[in-house]
């Protein structure tokens, strides 16, 4: 779980990803990597998920997550199809002792103290911070890092290429997740070299 969250915040951005159809999945990997981020949460919001994270998963070049994660069940066949990480909207007990079982990194949404401190009873320390955009954005994050000076924040919704380094200059950032880079039309058109395109520009942004 260590070398999951490691690996996360060294690419310091996670393409947030909703794919229709799993026949996308291994060409849509291929272009993240290809552009310079080998990273993806992969959404639970459509049927292709699970078939979408065992493809990509499969390739063995990318880290690849399941987001949108809302019981244990759905952990159960995350993990089995080959997700390493697991990302849920708010934070639950019963998805994160699940993940526990299975040696996966939980990432739950936290945005308020109350919410912090419950993860950290279960012995969390790195949170989803969503949706960042209408929770307060970078100030919240700043304030809360103050009390909670152990605990990490990656930020999703609301994050662009306009505010992306107004999070990923707070220290307690660890990383944060994006979409612009996969937008779902591009991805239904088959454009993998437009998203190549894409990644590799928000790559160069994080070095900018």
């Amino acid at each position: 779980m260590t070398d999951t969250l490691t690996a996360l915040g060294a690419a310091r951005l996670v393409p947030v990803v909703v794919l229709d159809d799993a026949a996308d999945a291994d060409a849509l990997a291929g272009a993240l990597v290809a552009g310079g981020l080998p990273v993806a949460e992969v959404t639970f919001r459509t049927a292709a998920a699970e078939d979408s994270i065992r493809a990509m998963a499969d390739r063995g070049d990318i880290l690849v997550g399941a987001g949108t994660v809302l019981n244990p069940e759905q952990v159960d066949r995350a993990v089995a199809a080959g997700a390493s990480y697991v990302v849920s909207p708010g934070l639950s007990r019963a998805v994160v002792e699940r993940c526990r079982e299975h040696g996966v990194l939980a990432l739950p949404g936290a945005v308020t103290a109350t919410e912090i401190q419950a993860a950290l009873e279960l012995g969390l320390s790195t949170v989803k911070f969503f949706p960042a955009g209408t929770s307060g954005g970078a100030p919240a994050i700043k304030a809360l890092a103050a009390p909670f000076g152990g605990v990490t924040f990656v930020p999703t919704g609301g994050v662009g290429p306009a505010n992306l380094h107004e999070y990923l200059a707070i220290p307690a950032v660890a990383a944060v997740g994006g979409s612009w880079m996969v937008p779902r039309d591009r991805i239904k058109a088959g454009d993998f070299a437009g998203i190549t395109q894409l990644t590799a520009e928000a790559v160069a942004l994080l070095d900018a």
